[in-house]
């Protein structure tokens, strides 16, 4: 009995990521009618439709979404094993890494990362995508290489981390605002009008948790998605941000920032990435980048 046809797994792991026969198709620069083809026969094979049509798109079927993460897995792993061993050699590296951050990261750290990747490996290209959610799909997909930020029970128990340094929120008004004037009690802050930064458009967060343990409430005048574009907002106008301290230092430099007046637990900013990527020497040195370029910004012993 011939055994089963093992290029299809790479056809099937590009349908079930594209979950579109035509995109499928261009991603393998086959035709559409060949896609097509080779969709028929995983259905034949697997004994499963895999794809069906709802409406004008195509969705998963149960059975395709168990198999989605583990046929993904298996391609990489056969990547991984025909990929000829090599020694590392920066100067030499041609590689697009795609990093998943903040804004806030980006402003800080991002001109050294950028100057010291030009420097140890030339060929070497960065790539900076915004973090709209802490989904975990685009580094188990392979979209992102690395990413930054705070590891939280939404992140998938497989995705490996390594911190980078703890940080803590500060408020943040214009040079001259009334809060930069005299002390900032709980009640003078809350009283402010504020500039909440949300990417889940949620209208609350721990601050206001800890306000409201005294009886009070902060009138929230806006929401928006990052920390550059609330401190924006707040150097215009008399609006108050409260942003991590350490991620938007070189932004608050023209700016007043203050403790704020309320217990809010320091958090981690740490480094993720997913288990396939532990062993590439490439990935490994970009890692050991970012860690070095933050201790470095931050003034701390970075230590291997």
């Amino acid at each position: 009995m011939p055994g089963p046809d093992l290029n299809l797994l790479l056809t099937l792991d590009v349908l079930l990521t594209e979950g579109n026969v035509a995109r499928a198709a261009k991603r393998l620069h086959l035709s559409p009618s060949a896609m097509s083809r080779a969709l028929a026969r995983l259905r034949e094979t697997t004994g499963d439709p895999l794809l069906v049509r709802a409406g004008r798109g195509l969705v998963p079927t149960p059975r395709a979404l168990e198999l989605r993460e583990r046929v993904g897995q298996l391609v990489q792993e056969t990547q991984a094993v025909l990929r000829p061993a090599e020694n590392l050699d920066l100067k030499r590296l041609v590689r697009r890494f795609t990093l998943r951050t903040s804004e806030g990261f980006i402003e800080s750290f991002g001109p050294g990362l950028i100057a010291r990747i030009n420097e140890q490996a030339p060929g070497v290209r960065l790539r900076f995508v915004a973090k709209t959610s802490k989904d975990s799909t685009p580094l188990r997909d392979g979209s992102v290489d690395l990413e930054t930020g705070v590891a939280g029970t939404s992140t998938s128990p497989e995705i490996r981390t390594r911190a980078l340094f703890r940080d803590r929120f500060v408020g943040v008004v214009r040079a001259g605002h009334p809060l930069s004037q005299g002390e900032i009690t709980p009640e003078n802050y809350a009283a402010g009008r504020h500039v909440l930064v949300s990417r889940r458009e949620q209208d609350r967060g721990p601050i206001d948790d800890a306000l409201q343990t005294l009886g009070l409430e902060r009138d929230i005048a806006t929401i928006v998605g990052g920390f550059a574009t609330a401190l924006t907002l707040a150097r215009a106008t008399d609006l108050i941000a409260s942003v991590p301290e350490r991620h938007t230092g070189s932004l608050r430099a023209d700016m007043f920032s203050f403790d704020l007046p309320v217990s809010i637990p320091v958090f981690t900013v740490s480094m993720l990435w997913h288990p396939r990527m532990d062993a590439d020497p490439a990935h490994r040195w970009l890692r050991d980048c970012v860690r070095e370029v933050c201790a470095e910004q931050l003034g701390e012993t970075w230590t291997p």
